[in-house]
């Protein structure tokens, strides 16, 4: 493996790697032959599906987490004077709702953590890279009518800004 940009700290190499040498490793199982202009497509695509999950994620924290803590408002003041995990226990299990909200918003941040990460560290899955060969393929056989198309395939920039 070559190294873009080697530092050396004493005895040690620390290598920092390129976009390009993470772009490898994510679809680094799944050489069979591809075009690099596929497979440029099919990061594009990955990268707006990152971005569009931690969209979701912030949208939930900006709406549901809100409207979840109003509902507590009370019992969060009853906390600040009186802290126990009993009246914290109490206070959830009486507000059913909110318990809810703030379970499904902190349930969404942990998923995309961690299916981010799985995709970091082990790269992307065969089924995964199918999946995104094959909507990308489908955003060529649509052309640009589809919504995705000037990103995947056009000059526009791969996360939306």
């Amino acid at each position: 493996m070559r190294c873009s940009n080697p530092r050396r700290y004493g005895d040690d190499v620390i290598v920092v790697n390129s976009s390009k040498q993470r772009r490898s490793r994510l679809f680094r199982a799944n050489a069979t032959g591809r075009s690099p202009e596929l497979e440029q497509q099919m990061e594009r695509l990955h990268q707006l599906t990152v971005w569009g999950r931690w969209g979701v994620v912030g949208l939930l924290w900006l709406t549901l987490a809100p409207l979840s803590l109003w509902s507590l408002r009370s019992d969060i003041a009853l906390w600040l004077d009186y802290f126990t995990w009993a009246a914290v226990r109490y206070g959830l299990a009486f507000n059913t709702p909110a318990a809810v909200g703030i379970a499904v918003c902190i349930g969404m941040t942990v998923s995309v953590l961690v299916w981010q990460s799985r995709n970091i560290v082990w790269g992307l899955s065969a089924r995964e890279v199918k999946r995104l060969e094959h909507h990308v393929l489908q955003i060529r056989q649509r052309g640009p009518r589809h919504p995705f198309w000037r990103w995947v395939c056009g000059d526009r920039p791969a996360h939306p800004q």
